[in-house]
């Protein structure tokens, strides 16, 4: 198994009451991090906290409210001591294999507002807290659909486009604090939430794979650990790639 200094690590993970928010969560958590698990789902997050053995808190959380967000950082300052890793995991499809004309707007507009603005939102008020401490970790989950597109999922691959100019944005600004800002592009990981998806969808996703099958969640996991993690020093602004051959640039 992979494994990173995480020791006494503070990381926040967002969506991480299931799919890859909870695999990475579960990842961190088994590398000596301590982890706050940020969901909006209170139900399910208090089930992940009694899975875990390290020390953990969970915090039920909207993030398209700023002002929740701006309320729940202080409180994870206060029972941590600090924050050292921000992973912002937290994602919807919206509604799928619809062409763009066919598209509510409302709907392009709330898969915004949780792919984007959410990861938008906890960044901003996150940093600070990793400014202080000239020492950070961030990692925007995007998806290769941001950088390809996929046809039937003009929100979902717009939004994760902006969430890929966002690290490359982020990492320039913050290069010289000791904070590296990455997103990670996967292809179709095998989760709940594809498989909530359209089955038609969904082959014309794997069918791009070269691997021809869906990537693990533990797969997913390592990667992000990697990413996040001290020995990942000279990496910032960048998208890294695990799409089984899909994407190779």
């Amino acid at each position: 198994m992979l494994k990173y200094d995480f020791q006494n690590a503070v990381a926040i993970i967002t969506g991480a009451a299931s799919g890859l928010g909870w695999a990475i969560a579960k990842k961190l958590s088994g590398q000596n991090a301590r982890v706050a698990l940020l969901d909006k789902n209170t139900g399910e997050l208090i089930k992940r906290k009694e899975q875990l053995d390290g020390e953990n808190e969970i915090y039920t959380i909207d993030i398209t409210s700023e002002e929740a967000i701006q309320r729940v950082i202080p409180e994870i300052v206060d029972r941590f001591g600090t924050i050292d890793i921000l992973i912002n995991s937290a994602g919807i499809t919206g509604k799928t294999n619809i062409k763009s004309h066919d598209t509510e707007t409302a709907n392009l507009r709330q898969v915004f507002e949780v792919n984007f603005m959410g990861s938008f939102l906890m960044s901003k008020h996150v940093l600070p807290v990793l400014l202080k401490n000239r020492y950070g970790r961030i990692l925007h989950i995007a998806s290769i659909a941001g950088k390809e597109g996929n046809a039937g999922m003009i929100a979902y691959s717009a939004s994760k486009a902006a969430v890929i100019a966002m690290a490359k944005v982020q990492g320039k600004e913050y290069a010289e604090t000791g904070i590296t800002v990455n997103a990670l592009a996967p292809a179709v990981i095998q989760t709940a939430l594809v498989e909530a998806m359209p089955e038609e969808q969904v082959k014309y996703m794997t069918d791009k794979i070269p691997m021809k099958r869906c990537g693990t969640l533990e797969e997913f996991a390592d990667i992000a650990a990697f990413i996040v993690s001290k020995e990942n020093s000279f990496s910032t602004g960048f998208t890294f790639d695990l799409s089984g051959g899909r994407a190779t640039y």
